[in-house]
């Protein structure tokens, strides 16, 4: 043996940012600014929270939930449970009533760590946490006077208060559970997707690699995806290891926030779903010469498909680079990426020519293996045109759901995704639509994502959303709901006339309607079920139909 088995654990990693940046900011937004600590304070807290949680009980292995926005005492629980060997559950907090009872029972989570701003949600649950034997509350500016009936509560500060600022983590195995997030759970109940310490490590080494999200000491990060869905996609991991500035956005979502507090902590790089740069771009566009975002370098997607329209903005206007992503909770969530420049045949390409890759999901992160199969799970041609299910396997991807079985869900080693698409003869993956979100009609199926990124691609269209809508002779056909910009005025012949020019006339929506809004799901993405269910109470019939009903 010439090399040293040392376990792959995310202690190893978790307290290097401190140790090489301690004097680096962790921003946190607040009602009426910012509160800022140093990365040797956080690390500190979290050495004494995990010294606090040990001294209540819980034990390597034990799930300690969470439900808390983006902030510094979130991340100091990532830091405190990961290191000590317990298992962080980060609870959405835009679930039901009814899948965060499911959750917490499922998980058998002891302790919940809870936003004071959010304890009216939590408090809806305060007769059916069996398991949870206290709550530690963490407070910000303005709800520091909480009150709540939820189990043994303690105020975080008070909590850690006294303990020492030196936790030993412990020697456990690397295959050990280090995280556990569900998914949320379309049909029947959410499904836990278990990471453990080895899985999460590699994740967040390829991560910062130049050819994926290139995240860098010297880069200020503000993840705006919530550090409850997919861990944060892995950035709070990935920034604890390398000590580059964190700006968190806490509750404070609104676009005109989130581009003022970019723009005063000189934001390099920023983590979130399409919604989130739609309604950044719209407030930019009202006053740009209000908005200075030349630090901004680039931006991640993912969630859902970007639509090229808007990669294309961002680069043209801004001079900021969009890196779209593919991945889902059950691949941690790195799958794959997409950047304009991916190999250096492209340094020659013309703008345009490496901006129809970016469009594409992206090329397969390294230690993966990802493929397209038919019914039958036989392979598919990478050829650009072939259509099949993704499957993928590897050292982060889930292999089977946390104390509930999903044979459907998995095939001889690989994870079906329930993503249909197709690979071109580059490896560029193309994500064609969820499986159930494709419209079925004559026998032919066409893709909403394509659909909706082709309308969305038009002057004076916010949002998209293409949906299928049953029909007695061609069993589906599309029909697009759109959202204006404000003030725009956009025809429904427009907009099929916009359609035309990239798809075949049987491929285009049977009906254009306009709505205010679409509705999304807790993780920022259309809510398509929701969107099929209100057209159905509705009583909904495509245009033919109703000519037919009289």
């Amino acid at each position: 043996m010439a090399m040293m088995h040392t376990p792959l654990l995310m202690s190893n990693i978790l307290d290097r940012g401190a140790t090489v940046a301690p004097d680096e900011e962790i921003v946190t937004a607040t009602e009426t600014g910012v509160r800022r600590q140093t990365y040797a304070e956080t690390r500190d807290r979290a050495h004494q929270l995990a010294h606090a949680l040990a001294d209540s009980g819980i034990e390597i292995g034990d799930r300690v939930g969470t439900f808390m926005w983006n902030g510094s005492r979130h991340l100091e629980t990532y830091h405190a449970v990961a290191g000590m060997g317990a298992v962080l559950h980060t609870l959405n907090v835009r679930l039901s009533v009814k899948d965060l009872t499911y959750i917490i029972g499922h998980a058998q989570d002891k302790v919940i760590i809870v936003d004071a701003d959010l304890l009216p949600l939590l408090e809806q649950l305060k007769d059916n946490l069996p398991c949870v034997e206290r709550v530690i509350v963490a407070t910000e500016e303005g709800f520091e006077g909480w009150a709540t009936e939820l189990p043994d509560p303690v105020d975080f500060d008070a909590f850690i208060a006294g303990k020492p600022t030196d936790y030993s983590w412990p020697l456990i195995d690397e295959n050990s559970p280090l995280g556990l997030c569900y998914t949320s759970g379309t049909t029947g109940n959410p499904k836990g997707v278990e990471y453990e310490h080895r899985s999460q490590y590699l994740h967040t080494l390829t991560q910062c690699m130049t050819d994926s999200i290139g995240l860098s000491a010297t880069d200020s990060i503000c993840g705006i995806v919530p550090m409850f869905h997919a861990m944060g996609w892995g950035v709070p991991w990935a920034a604890l290891m390398l000590g580059c500035k964190q700006v968190m956005s806490h509750r404070f979502m609104d676009p005109a926030r989130l581009l003022d507090l970019m723009i005063s902590e000189e934001v390099t790089l920023s983590t979130g779903v399409p919604t989130i740069w739609q309604g950044i771009k719209s407030i930019y566009e009202g006053d740009p010469d209000r908005y200075d975002l030349s630090r901004l370098q680039r931006l991640t997607c993912g969630g859902s498909a970007p639509p090229p329209s808007l990669i294309r903005w961002y680069w043209d206007t801004l001079d900021v680079e969009m890196i779209q992503g593919w991945g889902m909770t059950e691949t941690s969530p790195l799958a794959t990426l997409s950047r304009r420049l991916m190999k250096r045949s492209h340094l020659s390409d013309s703008l345009d020519e490496q901006f129809e890759n970016v469009a594409k999901a992206g090329q397969l992160m390294p230690g993966l293996d990802l493929d397209i199969f038919d019914e039958a799970f036989n392979r598919l041609p990478h050829d650009g045109e072939t259509v099949g299910e993704i499957l993928i396997r590897g050292p982060w991807i889930c292999s089977e759901y946390y104390h509930d079985p999903q044979p459907d869900k998995f095939h001889d080693g690989w994870l079906i995704t329930g993503d249909v698409g197709k690979i071109d003869a580059e490896e560029y993956l193309i994500i064609s639509d969820r499986s159930k979100d494709l419209v079925k009609s004559g026998g032919e199926w066409i893709s909403s994502v394509d659909l909706e990124n082709q309308i969305v691609g038009l002057d004076g269209i916010a949002q998209a959303c293409v949906v299928a809508q049953p029909h007695p002779k061609w069993d589906e056909r599309p029909v697009a709901l759109v959202v204006l910009d404000s003030g725009a005025e956009v025809s429904a012949e427009a907009v099929l006339a916009h359609c035309a020019v990239v798809f075949a006339k049987w491929q285009l929506p049977d009906d254009v309607l306009y709505v205010d809004d679409i509705p999304l799901t807790s993780t920022g993405k259309m809510d398509k079920k929701v969107v099929r269910a209100d057209l159905e109470v509705q009583g909904y019939l495509l245009p033919d139909l109703r000519n037919e009903a009289g």
